[in-house]
């Protein structure tokens, strides 16, 4: 074998050794955004760090895939983008899966059902969201949430007022600047438990929805492993394991009202 021919084959083999030693996706970290603003599913404790009914399932979700989990803070409106260039894995932050979002990521089977309801002043004569097709009403809703998109899309008398906290949106209910804010049940249950004689909170959903794991389009090798965890983590009582811990009072409240839950 000639000198050139023998280096040739030395420099090929050790490229190749070098691609074989890559990381494979069970070497890198598992990368999920969510934004930790939303207790009691994505919040930090006392320390700063994350915790929550999001944060546990996404560890339970690492787990399972045997990688390290990373958690990016990202504000909600932020995500889908992040997701899209790479900067994340997927995206775990109490996000319904609609047909807008729908055609720019994917979404894993269903893990949690919920719906649009409205927080209203505790003198409020609004009764439902038909009291806000009127012109002249104010509406208060979130930044990039599914009540924003159904306000804008439905509500076309209303004056929206959006926010970028919800804490913002239950102050502007409490003070009577706006007429509702819309948003999901189990929050609009806790900002009326801590605002009752201010608020109060019509409860029965106008519109249902399903939250779901965000996932790149045509990552279907992940995909798929999320929809198995989720199906062997309900299996086991995982998410009861979360209702109880978290939301426990939540559950009874529900109960009592004749609502379903949520899991």
């Amino acid at each position: 074998m000639s000198r050139i021919r023998f280096f040739t084959t030395l420099l090929l083999a050790a490229a190749l050794l070098i691609a074989g030693c890559g990381p494979s996706a069970g070497d890198r970290p598992l990368v999920v955004g969510m934004e930790l603003a939303y207790p009691p599913f994505e919040m930090t404790d006392e320390r700063g760090r994350p915790t929550g009914v999001s944060v546990d399932l996404a560890r339970a979700l690492a787990e399972h895939l045997g990688r390290e989990l990373v958690i990016e803070n990202i504000p909600f409106d932020g995500l889908i983008p992040s997701l899209r260039t790479g900067k994340i894995d997927l995206i775990i932050s109490s996000m319904t899966a609609t047909e807008a979002r729908a055609r720019s990521i994917a979404f894993s089977d269903p893990y949690l059902r919920t719906g649009l309801c409205l927080l209203v002043a505790a003198d409020s004569e609004v009764d439902s969201i038909e009291d806000l097709r009127d012109s002249g009403r104010v509406v208060a809703v979130k930044r990039g949430t599914t009540g924003h998109i159904y306000a804008t899309e439905r509500l076309a008398e209303a004056r929206l007022r959006v926010v970028d906290r919800e804490s913002s949106a239950v102050l502007e209910v409490a003070q009577g600047k706006v007429d509702a804010f819309i948003y999901d049940q189990m929050s609009t249950w806790s900002h009326w438990q801590r605002n009752r004689s201010t608020t109060r909170a019509l409860l029965d959903p106008f519109q249902e929805e399903f939250w779901a794991v965000g996932l790149r389009q045509g990552d279907d090798e992940l995909r798929a492993e999320v929809n198995a965890f989720l199906r062997t983590f309900r299996e086991r009582g995982g998410f009861d394991d979360l209702g109880d811990r978290y939301l426990a009072e939540q559950k009874a409240a529900f109960r009592e009202l004749g609502l379903p839950f949520l899991f």
